[in-house]
């Protein structure tokens, strides 16, 4: 009998299929959300430039139209609503954000600038928090009943503290009483640590009580039982064998948790006189800088997309089932 060899299309296929469909959602979030941003714009109550004119001098007031001419074509306001969307979205396909009302920069200058320390902080969290999640899982998850439901409650009132008053309790107990950290603002190590804290402990709250229920599933899964009785420790399956099914769970919110850090920024940075993307956002929004703050709601979808695409392509390497 002669034995045919499988048609590589066939296995290729199925993994296309799905690559295609996560490309075609990525690309339909950050359309919508670069059309939510030009939309925003529109909703701006009152002229915009009027409000952009009242911006520069400082003063509200009503403008003539000899006034407002030159903010109108420098921003194209007078055309038509259609051309100013197509030019909003060709501008975001060539990475031009538009320029900032009141620093008359390219909002990605402004915006550049502000990604370094913001970056740090996010991803020192996140770090944080997938240190601190599965030293605590592996500590109290399938010990007993007990000891369990003690994990898990720990893991609660952790997802569900305010990271603004969080941010506050640790400046008040490890900077103002102990003295071991900056109160406010701080460069190195030092400085980042309360912020990024503020940020992790919620999230690792959070990322806890998603990984709790399942890792106590696979501890009672065949394979599992087939790895004790070949003699290996109790630490070694929960790393090794347990802990690695468990993560996908987490791994699948990763995506959200970054998102999750950039909005968190914006109160842990003002509450820690950090600079950084969420302060920008903030400031920007106080003084009605539109094109500011959709550049970050543009930016921060765009890094939600690769973040999502690029724990996608781990999936396989956690679970080797999913590569088919």
């Amino acid at each position: 009998m002669t034995r045919t060899s499988p048609d590589p299309t066939r296995t290729l296929r199925p993994g296309w299929r799905r690559w295609t469909g996560r490309l075609g959602s990525a690309v339909l979030v950050v359309w919508g959300a670069a059309t939510a941003a030009f939309l925003a714009q529109l909703a701006q109550p009152g002229d915009r430039a009027t409000a952009i004119l009242n911006l520069r001098t400082g003063q509200v007031q009503e403008r003539s139209a000899e006034e407002l001419a030159p903010i109108n074509a420098e921003y194209g306001f007078e055309s038509p609503v259609l051309s100013q969307y197509l030019d909003h979205i060709l501008g975001l396909l060539r990475g031009d954000l538009g320029t900032s009302y009141q620093q008359h920069r390219p909002v990605w200058d402004v915006v550049a600038e502000q990604i370094p320390p913001t970056l740090a902080l996010s991803a020192t969290a996140l770090v944080l928090a997938w240190v601190l999640m599965p030293a605590w899982v592996l500590l109290t998850a399938g010990r007993g009943p007990a000891t369990s439901a003690w994990g898990a409650a720990v893991e609660t009132v952790l997802a569900s503290l305010p990271q603004y008053w969080l941010g506050a309790v640790l400046v008040l107990v490890f900077a103002l009483g102990l003295g071991w950290f900056p109160v406010v603002g701080g460069s190195g190590v030092a400085g980042i640590v309360l912020p990024a804290l503020a940020l992790a402990l919620p999230l690792a709250g959070f990322l806890g009580q998603a990984t709790r229920t399942e890792f106590e599933r696979v501890l009672g899964q065949p394979f599992v039982l087939s790895a004790r009785l070949r003699g290996a420790g109790d630490l070694s399956v929960r790393v090794r064998h347990v802990l690695r099914h468990a993560a996908l769970a987490p791994l699948t919110l990763t995506g959200w948790a970054l998102g999750a850090t950039v909005s968190g920024a914006v109160v842990v940075e003002t509450v820690f006189t950090r600079q950084g993307i969420g302060r920008t956002l903030v400031s920007a929004v106080e003084s009605q800088d539109l094109p500011i703050v959709t550049g970050i709601v543009v930016l921060t979808a765009l890094v939600y997309v690769a973040i999502n695409l690029a724990l996608d392509a781990l999936y396989p390497f956690l679970d080797p089932r999913l590569t088919t």
